[in-house]
């Protein structure tokens, strides 16, 4: 964000808090958030610029502010932030403080839906210095699953069905905080909150929930309360404020679950749900949760754990664990081994950054990783899927780190292998030999983010690559040159995918970084010409707020679908012809924040698998579309991304590849 458009911003604050009404101030600052924040990493400049922003924004009417005030709750609660500089700590608490009044103003007099509002609620709540505000990044309204970690061993459990309105109470309420325990000192709005969370907003029998709330408020939320008594007072607030108040207290009474126990599975203990909802939570310890008498499942209250029984109600996800190189069930039974793929060279350790699978005519099923080499210089390497044997490698040239990589079959039965830099620089390979068919030379259209094939009907394959500057063109095979380009708005590409559709045609999909989806016509000459292409539709994305971060195509008995994931790890499935999405899609986890990373097979048995993981993180999933079934697979590597081919997901990571079958073997 530069000076002249920080001032801008602030001068179109200012003038809406005058005026009361202009909304060219939130289209500023839906642009401008991306320099602050991106995939759940906080920028340092933040920091310098987030209190002239509150100042400007606390001026606001309560009702113009209140999106403000839930982006400024992702930013503090992001899981990725760096310390505040020495310099600027002092400004920024002050900004906080200043963000916990008005956010608290905006809530008690803007009227928000009772979705926004918890979001709302939960923001306050982490201005005020509270860890559970940082519940706010695994919410998801309008879902009915619950995704917690363990704090005990990590692990994670999801809850498929959790949010669904229990109408009555199905435990017992937290018990109050000490009156006399840790009271925040000092002047705080938490007052006129207490004084809301009055009559009866939720029932007669959520009242011990009500008191615990009011509790908490009249003592400013101080940071020792413990999370589930805060996560009362979130669902009070929603009770009081939200709108319509049917809806208000709905959501309200769907929050208060919240306030339970659960038991992981991996290591049977017993927690708060409230300490499974943010990562290492202060004071987190097991649980002895008394029975209670069992709630009838029929008065849809089967949500939350039963401390009767110490079990999550809804099903677990099957998971799988990493143990050396044997994959175990949850109770520790033998299910399958991986494979690790050689070292390009001994003692090497470097990660693998790109994966594509090359199938040889009359030959293996080979994958190539690409990363670093020695001397910081690019490297690319083949090896056999069956056994992990490193067939050729490492193939220099490459003047740094190799960032994508595709197969290009040949007319006459041969095949590429493509590669594309950092620098910008691609590299055409023989995948029957390992020799250099075009030696990689940098060039100025940026780093290459993404590589598929564009197989057109004239007989041709064309090579289709993408860059950091939006620069997609149409490559000859044989000669690595431009002979088209895709792409006319020009927006930078981080992923790429070529999708098969009806016809016998090919369609190449992207995503931006802004998290746009882009269709695109190899065949057309005019790059503004759509041609068979058809775009997804806008609705389906903005209202599931899908901000797409990874595309790939997914072959399955009826044809290939797009699979389309986010930084959330939300993936939706879309049919390519008609751009309309295709079933209910994978919810998020805990756990799956971050840049995603995909992969789809169809193992031996013809059923369609889609394996989704998050760059730098240790689980899988494991997701078949037909049946919604989800099986988690925790490994020791951290992931930086996926191929996939028969039964086996091939896995690049930080020190290597390791081959992982999707089958009990």
């Amino acid at each position: 964000m530069t000076a002249e458009e920080m001032q801008a911003l602030l001068e179109q604050m200012a003038s809406t808090a005058v005026i009361g009404a202009d909304d060219e101030w939130r289209q500023t600052w839906t642009y401008m958030i991306d320099d602050l924040m991106a995939d759940g990493t906080v920028y340092d400049s933040a920091y310098a610029v987030l209190p002239h922003l509150v100042e400007a924004a606390a001026e606001l009417p309560p009702e113009q502010s209140v999106d403000f005030w839930v982006d400024m709750g992702f930013i503090v609660t992001a899981e990725d932030r760096p310390p505040v500089p020495a310099d600027l700590e002092a400004g920024f608490s002050a900004a906080l403080r200043l963000a916990e009044r008005a956010a608290a103003r905006s809530l008690l007099d803007a009227g928000a839906p009772a979705k926004v509002c918890g979001r709302l609620a939960l923001s306050c709540v982490a201005f005020a210095g509270h860890h559970i505000g940082a519940a706010l990044r695994c919410l998801e309204p309008g879902e009915s699953y619950l995704q917690l970690v363990c704090p005990g061993c990590g692990y994670d459990t999801e809850l498929l069905t959790f949010f669904v309105d229990p109408v009555h109470p199905p435990f017992e309420a937290p018990e109050l905080p000490d009156a006399d325990h840790r009271a925040r000192q000092g002047q705080h709005s938490w007052g006129e909150v207490a004084d809301a969370l009055q009559g009866d907003i939720l029932g007669q029998e959520w009242e011990p929930f009500l008191r615990v709330a009011r509790a908490v408020a009249a003592a400013g939320v101080p940071v020792g309360t413990p999370g589930p008594a805060v996560l009362c007072l979130v669902a009070g607030m929603v009770a009081a404020k939200g709108t319509p108040q049917w809806a208000g207290s709905e959501w309200a009474r769907q929050l208060a679950l919240l306030s339970d126990h659960f038991r992981c599975w991996n290591c049977e203990q017993t927690w708060t749900i409230a300490d499974g909802l943010v990562e290492n939570p202060d004071g987190a310890r097991p649980q002895s949760v008394p029975a209670q008498a069992s709630t009838d499942a029929t008065d849809n209250s089967a949500t939350a754990v039963r401390p009767a029984a110490v079990e999550p109600i809804g099903e677990a996800t099957p998971r799988l664990r990493q143990d050396g190189n044997a994959l175990l069930t949850a109770d520790g039974t033998p299910w399958g081994r991986t494979t690790v793929f050689s070292d390009p060279a001994p003692g090497a350790s470097g990660g693998v950054d790109s994966l594509t699978v090359v199938s040889l005519p009359d030959g293996p099923t080979l994958v190539a990783g690409g990363g670093v080499g020695a001397g910081d210089k690019g490297a690319v390497c083949l090896w056999d899927v069956a056994d992990g044997r490193l067939v050729h490698g490492p193939l220099a040239g490459h003047p740094d780190r190799v960032r994508a990589l595709t197969a290009l079959p040949l007319a006459e039965g041969g095949v590429l292998l493509a590669s594309g830099g950092d620098s910008g620089a691609i590299g055409l390979w023989d995948a029957v030999t390992g020799r250099p068919v075009r030696e990689p030379v940098a060039n100025w259209l940026g780093e290459v983010t993404g590589m598929c094939t564009a197989p057109l009907a004239d007989g041709r394959t064309l090579l289709v690559t993408a860059t950091s500057r939006g620069a997609v063109r149409l490559r000859d095979p044989d000669t690595g040159e431009p002979v088209g380009r895709l792409n006319p708005s020009g927006r930078p590409i981080r992923s790429l995918a070529a999708v098969p559709v009806t016809g016998g045609r090919t369609m190449i999909a992207a995503a931006d970084t802004q998290g746009g989806v882009h269709m695109w016509d190899p065949a057309v000459d005019d790059p503004w010409d759509p041609g068979a292409a058809v775009q997804l539709k806008d609705r389906a994305l903005s209202d599931g707020g899908h901000r797409v971060a990874a595309v790939s195509a997914v072959p399955t008995p009826d044809g290939t679908l797009l699979a389309t994931a986010d930084d959330r790890g939300v993936v939706m499935l879309w049919d390519p012809s008609t751009g309309t999405a295709v079933g209910e899609g994978l919810p998020p986890a805990t756990g799956t924040a971050g840049l995603p990373v995909m992969a789809a097979t169809t193992p031996h048995d013809g059923r369609t698998v889609l394996v989704t993981g998050t760059k730098r993180r240790h689980d899988l999933r494991v997701w078949e579309p037909a049946t919604g079934t989800v099986r988690q697979i925790s490994l020791d590597v951290a992931i930086t991304c996926l191929a996939a081919t028969g039964s086996d997901v091939i896995v690049g990571h930080d020190r290597g590849v390791v081959g992982v079958p999707l089958t009990r073997r």
